[in-house]
């Protein structure tokens, strides 16, 4: 869309100026098209629809769809975006497709009627079930379930703009939102599956050590072997604890070493010894006498 000096549009408009653009270029073209083999009323059906269409875009925007704001809606009025008392009209009760302003006046028609596209299609007669207005082409835009077609003019898109442009915005982000959670979900099982690999190899961590701290046990074991040399017999330790007492029997004069510290009876040996030192007296007192 064209800027206009001085007027610039308020907050919300770029959300319609893609369609209003699309329309106004799609009226330039249709002016240039050439006008053979058409009625002089025929020539002027685009530049009627096109606005028709803008207007309705516009109307369904603000009222319908609740996507533009009353500024803007106000703006697109008074910049002649959209006609005005064409839709002072379709808030009417009978008049919600009306085509244009032009087809209800009826100083425009012989014998102070309407246009014939303001009767319904159950109510006229076979030969004129698709007739035309000749001003607009309107193929009928009466109210009510089969006073027309959806489509009053034919032409591409109808008066179904702002409702296309919201069913693809709705399908764009319902895309957009199985994306995401398709997204989600990958990422999710990712996680998962690294947690599992991390979880195991923890795991085999764990084992490892766990072998590695039982070789490192017989290993010390076995240094100790080598080290000190086998353990020794109980018995051998017990004739070397009787070696000692012995030896230091002899050494302090002491007699009686018969008993051990844990009270346990003689040996043969403390006997013999007992018996040597017994004889040994003897014969001192028998050389004193």
């Amino acid at each position: 869309m064209s800027k206009r000096k001085g007027r610039s549009p308020p907050a919300g408009y770029d959300y319609i100026a893609p369609i209003l653009t699309a329309l106004e270029n799609e009226l330039r073209d249709k002016v240039r098209e050439s006008n053979a083999g058409k009625r002089n009323t025929e020539s002027m059906w685009p530049v009627l629809q096109i606005q028709n269409q803008r207007t309705r875009y516009i109307y369904d925007m603000h009222y319908v769809h609740h996507k533009i704001d009353r500024k803007l809606y106000n703006w697109c009025l008074k910049n002649k975006l959209a006609d005005a008392n064409l839709i002072a009209k379709w808030k009417k009760p009978g008049y919600e497709r009306l085509c244009s302003t032009y087809v209800i006046n009826p100083s425009n028609y012989k014998f102070g009627t309407v246009s014939i596209c303001r009767v319904p299609h159950t109510k006229r007669r076979d030969d004129l079930k698709f007739a035309q207005d000749p001003t607009t082409g309107c193929l009928g835009c009466a109210s009510g379930k089969g006073a027309g077609p959806k489509n009053i003019f034919g032409n591409k898109y109808g008066q179904r703009l702002a409702a296309i442009q919201v069913a693809r915005e709705r399908k764009r982000e319902e895309q957009e939102m199985k994306k995401k959670l398709k997204h989600e979900q990958m990422m999710e099982e990712r996680r998962k599956t690294f947690l599992e690999q991390q979880r195991k190899e923890e795991e085999e961590r764990n084992n490892e050590v766990g072998n590695g701290n039982g070789d490192s046990e017989t290993d010390e074991s076995s240094d100790d072997d080598d080290d000190y040399g086998p353990t020794p017999a109980a018995g051998v330790w017990a004739g070397s604890e009787k070696l000692e007492k012995q030896s230091e029997a002899l050494t302090f004069g002491e007699e009686d070493l018969g008993d051990d510290e844990d009270g346990d009876e003689e040996t043969d040996d403390e006997e013999e010894n007992d018996n040597v030192e017994q004889n040994i007296s003897n014969k001192k007192m028998k050389h004193v006498e």
